[in-house]
Protein backbone atom coordinates (compact mmCIF):
# COMPACT_ATOMS: atom_id res chain seq x y z
CA UNK A 1 0.00 0.00 0.00
CA UNK A 2 2.99 2.31 0.56
CA UNK A 3 5.51 2.56 -2.26
CA UNK A 4 9.19 3.25 -1.57
CA UNK A 5 8.70 6.78 -2.99
CA UNK A 6 5.77 7.43 -0.69
CA UNK A 7 7.81 6.06 2.24
CA UNK A 8 10.54 8.58 1.40
CA UNK A 9 7.97 11.40 1.61
CA UNK A 10 6.64 10.05 4.92
CA UNK A 11 10.14 9.82 6.42
CA UNK A 12 11.37 13.18 5.11
CA UNK A 13 11.14 14.95 8.46
CA UNK A 14 7.82 16.71 8.07
CA UNK A 15 4.95 17.34 10.50
CA UNK A 16 3.29 14.28 12.03
CA UNK A 17 -0.06 14.45 13.83
CA UNK A 18 -1.68 11.37 15.34
CA UNK A 19 -5.41 11.03 15.89
CA UNK A 20 -7.15 8.45 18.05
CA UNK A 21 -10.60 8.17 19.57
CA UNK A 22 -12.08 6.78 22.75
CA UNK A 23 -15.02 4.39 23.19
CA UNK A 24 -17.45 7.34 23.12
CA UNK A 25 -15.92 8.51 19.79
CA UNK A 26 -14.26 11.57 21.37
CA UNK A 27 -11.15 12.43 19.37
CA UNK A 28 -7.63 13.06 20.62
CA UNK A 29 -4.71 14.50 18.70
CA UNK A 30 -1.01 14.44 19.61
CA UNK A 31 2.07 15.56 17.72
CA UNK A 32 4.29 12.68 16.69
CA UNK A 33 8.04 12.79 17.29
CA UNK A 34 9.00 10.87 14.18
CA UNK A 35 7.68 8.27 11.77
CA UNK A 36 9.00 5.44 9.64
CA UNK A 37 7.38 3.39 6.91
CA UNK A 38 7.91 -0.25 5.98
CA UNK A 39 6.56 -0.67 2.42
CA UNK A 40 7.16 -4.43 2.39
CA UNK A 41 5.30 -5.06 5.64
CA UNK A 42 2.60 -2.46 4.90
CA UNK A 43 3.16 -0.80 8.25
CA UNK A 44 3.88 2.64 9.64
CA UNK A 45 5.56 3.26 12.98
CA UNK A 46 5.16 6.57 14.79
CA UNK A 47 6.84 7.87 17.92
CA UNK A 48 4.58 9.48 20.53
CA UNK A 49 6.09 11.56 23.35
CA UNK A 50 5.12 10.00 26.69
CA UNK A 51 4.36 13.37 28.32
CA UNK A 52 1.67 14.32 25.80
CA UNK A 53 0.21 10.99 24.66
CA UNK A 54 -1.56 9.56 27.74
CA UNK A 55 -5.03 9.82 26.16
CA UNK A 56 -3.83 8.52 22.80
CA UNK A 57 -2.24 5.49 24.45
CA UNK A 58 -5.42 4.81 26.45
CA UNK A 59 -7.47 5.08 23.26
CA UNK A 60 -5.16 2.66 21.46
CA UNK A 61 -5.44 0.20 24.34
CA UNK A 62 -9.23 0.49 24.12
CA UNK A 63 -9.80 0.14 20.37
CA UNK A 64 -6.52 0.28 18.44
CA UNK A 65 -7.77 2.72 15.80
CA UNK A 66 -5.30 5.37 14.66
CA UNK A 67 -4.89 7.99 11.94
CA UNK A 68 -1.52 9.56 11.13
CA UNK A 69 -1.37 12.77 9.10
CA UNK A 70 1.94 13.80 7.55
CA UNK A 71 2.28 17.36 6.17
CA UNK A 72 5.11 19.28 4.53
CA UNK A 73 5.11 22.93 5.67
CA UNK A 74 6.33 24.65 2.52
CA UNK A 75 3.47 23.48 0.27
CA UNK A 76 1.03 21.78 2.68
CA UNK A 77 1.40 18.50 0.79
CA UNK A 78 -0.46 16.13 3.14
CA UNK A 79 -1.20 12.45 3.47
CA UNK A 80 -3.31 10.57 6.01
CA UNK A 81 -2.80 6.92 6.87
CA UNK A 82 -5.50 5.06 8.79
CA UNK A 83 -5.22 1.69 10.39
CA UNK A 84 -5.12 -0.49 13.44
CA UNK A 85 -2.34 -0.59 16.01
CA UNK A 86 -0.30 -3.78 15.90
CA UNK A 87 2.13 -2.88 18.67
CA UNK A 88 2.50 -0.18 21.33
CA UNK A 89 5.70 -0.19 23.39
CA UNK A 90 8.26 2.14 24.94
CA UNK A 91 10.82 3.39 22.42
CA UNK A 92 14.36 2.09 22.89
CA UNK A 93 17.53 4.08 23.47
CA UNK A 94 18.57 3.26 19.89
CA UNK A 95 15.27 4.61 18.57
CA UNK A 96 15.95 7.87 20.39
CA UNK A 97 18.49 8.54 17.62
CA UNK A 98 15.71 8.25 15.03
CA UNK A 99 13.73 10.85 16.97
CA UNK A 100 16.76 13.19 17.09
CA UNK A 101 17.21 12.77 13.31
CA UNK A 102 13.51 13.50 12.77
CA UNK A 103 13.70 16.70 14.84
CA UNK A 104 16.68 17.92 12.78
CA UNK A 105 14.77 17.33 9.55
CA UNK A 106 11.58 18.87 10.96
CA UNK A 107 13.53 21.95 12.08
CA UNK A 108 14.75 22.37 8.49
CA UNK A 109 11.22 21.91 7.08
CA UNK A 110 9.62 24.34 9.51
CA UNK A 111 12.53 26.75 9.03
CA UNK A 112 11.24 27.31 5.48
CA UNK A 113 8.13 28.92 6.97
CA UNK A 114 9.88 30.90 9.72
CA UNK A 115 9.82 28.60 12.75
CA UNK A 116 13.10 29.00 14.65
CA UNK A 117 15.24 25.85 14.69
CA UNK A 118 15.54 25.93 18.49
CA UNK A 119 11.77 26.09 18.93
CA UNK A 120 11.35 22.92 16.91
CA UNK A 121 14.20 21.10 18.59
CA UNK A 122 12.82 21.95 22.05
CA UNK A 123 9.54 20.14 21.37
CA UNK A 124 8.65 17.46 23.88
CA UNK A 125 9.97 14.20 22.42
CA UNK A 126 11.57 11.89 25.04
CA UNK A 127 10.75 9.48 26.56
CA UNK A 128 8.52 8.17 23.81
CA UNK A 129 6.38 5.25 22.79
CA UNK A 130 6.51 3.52 19.42
CA UNK A 131 3.18 2.66 17.83
CA UNK A 132 3.24 0.38 14.79
CA UNK A 133 0.09 0.28 12.71
CA UNK A 134 -1.15 -1.74 9.79
CA UNK A 135 -1.82 0.66 6.89
CA UNK A 136 -5.43 0.01 5.92
CA UNK A 137 -6.25 3.18 3.97
CA UNK A 138 -4.41 6.19 2.54
CA UNK A 139 -6.03 9.57 1.88
CA UNK A 140 -4.95 12.70 0.05
CA UNK A 141 -5.14 15.57 2.55
CA UNK A 142 -3.41 18.34 0.61
CA UNK A 143 -5.75 21.36 0.58
CA UNK A 144 -7.66 21.51 -2.69
CA UNK A 145 -10.35 19.67 -4.62
CA UNK A 146 -8.90 16.22 -3.90
CA UNK A 147 -8.60 16.62 -0.13
CA UNK A 148 -10.16 13.68 1.68
CA UNK A 149 -10.09 11.42 -1.37
CA UNK A 150 -8.62 7.93 -1.16
CA UNK A 151 -5.07 8.00 -2.46
CA UNK A 152 -4.78 6.25 -5.82
CA UNK A 153 -1.65 5.13 -7.61
CA UNK A 154 -2.10 8.05 -10.03
CA UNK A 155 -2.57 10.73 -7.38
CA UNK A 156 0.34 9.36 -5.33
CA UNK A 157 2.60 9.49 -8.38
CA UNK A 158 1.51 13.05 -9.14
CA UNK A 159 1.85 14.43 -5.63
CA UNK A 160 4.41 12.25 -3.85
CA UNK A 161 6.52 10.74 -6.58
CA UNK A 162 5.17 7.20 -6.27
CA UNK A 163 1.96 5.24 -5.91
CA UNK A 164 0.61 2.70 -3.49
CA UNK A 165 2.02 -0.76 -4.10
Amino acid sequence: MISPELAAFIESGISVLVGTRDARLRPDCVRGAGVRADPEAGTLSVFLPAASSERALANLADNGRIAVTITRAIDHRSLQVKGGALEVRPATAEERQEIARYLELLAADWGHVGVPRQATKSMNHWPAFLVTLRCEALFEQTPGPGAGSPLTRESAALFYGGGPT
